[in-house]
């Protein structure tokens, strides 16, 4: 393609330039021509003559035509000695050789009619008064018209080798990129997930494509990790309380003698089935909002009162385990979103932070509205940013723990003993970027801090009525980490 619109392109300019130099000799000798006519209406055939060898003698190219007959077909001057015989119209250009000097060449020539002298005229013919024969050499025309016609076929011929060569060039280079992907694909469809595409290092558009393959094959590999590692969860967490449950039916209907005790062994034999069946109704809740399917269920609301009511149901339980609830709340805390999931979210923390914290500790929950100046509040879209955290005063976690602490049914090992089945976490992680936050954890001495940071829609923080955004639209908001002035101890987890 790019050899023929070369081709098409040069051809262009070769005509027109051949067909500018033609028009430039016709456009001369027709200027001549009228120039010679009024030579002759002034001073008749004496001024003519003066005139056209005066001409002669200043054209230095040599490449000035001219003659003048009278009605008789006799020489009356010019440098041609005899009319041409294929000469006959007033309308026409002619092509004749010429040959001068004993030298020959081509000359563009044109007949017409003196005024005055015309004893029969018929138009485009020439009549039988006197006539005026001008033209031009254009021997240096057609060296140039040569010259060009070569200069742009070899330049064609090397634009065409050019072309082919850097399409060979192009071929190769995102022919091997195939290659490089299909071995690559293949090999992970054989199995082998460690495989990964090549980089050059250069950072061009090839690079680009082989990270974004990687990143996704790395995606691939983290979720097929997940769904083992929950399979294997499932397998080992479940088993017991199913076999539990199992026993204990069995046992009773071999050693039970009184509906009594038939009842109560079935009764704890339901208490673990439902476990297991809590556990698999939170496997779907997450997986719903994982899946956005709750996001229609977005509303402006305040966040203290659902902080409030949360702080009151668990308040109970930290005086039950003599540990002591703070808050740190301010007056309001506009948002936008779902209002039953940010209960479940904080829930969850509150109840990690009270089932590993000590008798005697102090469990706080925080929540502000982050200010990056003063009386300006703005987050990474430009709306608003609401920080809240949950700190206990516990056993903490490791730096390993804490990479996987949003892992579902992932459990420390500090952990084993104390009831749950490693899915509060995940929940939380799961909310958090259904609203389009982030969640971080970090560890002090002692405790754990557990700290989300989400974006608060502009119409939140509104009194306008100013209408909310789609829900669709929310989890894509916050591009940037609302960590960075923070110390990130956990990058993965997010």
């Amino acid at each position: 393609m790019f050899a023929l619109s070369s081709i098409l392109f040069m051809s262009f300019l070769w005509w027109g330039t051949i067909g500018f130099l033609e028009r430039q000799v016709e456009t001369a000798i027709n200027a001549d021509a009228r120039a010679l006519a009024e030579r002759w209406v002034i001073g008749g055939l004496p001024t003519l003559a003066l005139t056209i060898e005066d001409r002669l003698e200043q054209n230095l190219d040599d490449d000035a035509i001219y003659l003048v007959i009278d009605p008789q077909g006799n020489y009356l001057t010019g440098n041609v000695s005899a009319w041409p015989g294929r000469v006959q119209y007033t309308d026409r250009w002619y092509s004749l050789p010429d040959t001068r000097a004993g030298l020959r060449s081509m000359a563009e020539l044109h007949a017409y009619n003196l005024p005055g002298t015309a004893q029969t005229h018929t138009a485009g013919q020439l009549d039988s008064g006197y006539r005026l024969l001008v033209g031009r050499d254009v021997r240096a025309r057609g060296i140039l018209r040569h010259l060009l016609t070569d200069s742009l076929l070899w330049a064609w011929v090397m634009v065409t080798l050019l072309a082919v060569s850097g399409a060979v060039l192009v071929h190769r280079i995102f022919r091997r990129m195939v290659k490089t992907v299909a071995r690559t694909t293949s090999a992970i469809a054989h199995g082998d997930l460690s495989r990964r595409m090549p980089l050059v290092g250069n950072g061009d558009e090839m690079d680009q494509v082989a990270e974004a393959i990687n990143e996704m094959l790395d995606r691939i590999v983290r979720l097929m990790d997940g769904v083992r590692q929950v399979s294997n969860a499932i397998a080992h967490d479940l088993r017991t309380p199913i076999a539990r449950a199992r026993t204990q039916l069995e046992d009773a209907a071999l050693h039970a003698t009184t509906p009594e005790e038939l009842r109560g062994a079935i009764d704890r034999a339901v208490g673990n089935l439902d476990n297991v069946t809590a556990v698999f109704e939170a496997l779907l809740r997450i997986a719903q909002i994982e899946a956005g399917s709750r996001r229609s269920a977005f509303m402006a609301f305040d966040m203290v009162p659902v902080l409030l009511d949360v702080a009151d149901l668990y308040e109970a339980v930290a005086e039950d385990h003599a540990i002591t609830l703070r808050l740190d709340l301010p007056a309001a805390l506009p948002f936008y979103g779902d209002r039953s999931l940010i209960q479940q979210a904080v829930a969850n923390m509150l109840d990690n932070a009270i089932k590993f914290s000590p008798s005697g500790g102090t469990v706080h929950l925080r929540a502000r509205m982050r200010e990056l100046a003063p009386g300006r509040v703005t987050g990474p879209t430009g709306e608003g940013m609401l920080d809240l955290s949950v700190s206990d005063e516990g056993i903490g976690m490791s730096a390993a723990d804490m990479a996987r602490a949003t892992e579902r049914f992932f459990r420390a090992e500090k952990a084993r003993n104390t009831p749950g089945a490693g899915l509060g976490l995940s929940m939380v992680r799961a909310i958090v970027q259904l609203h389009g936050g982030q969640m971080q954890l970090s560890a002090h001495n002692p405790g754990l801090t557990v700290s989300l940071a989400l974006p608060i829609a502009a119409c939140a923080l509104s009194d306008d009525g100013r209408e909310c955004p789609s829900p669709q639209n929310i989890s894509g908001m916050t591009q940037t980490s609302p960590f960075s002035h923070q110390h990130d101890t956990n990058s993965s987890v997010k």
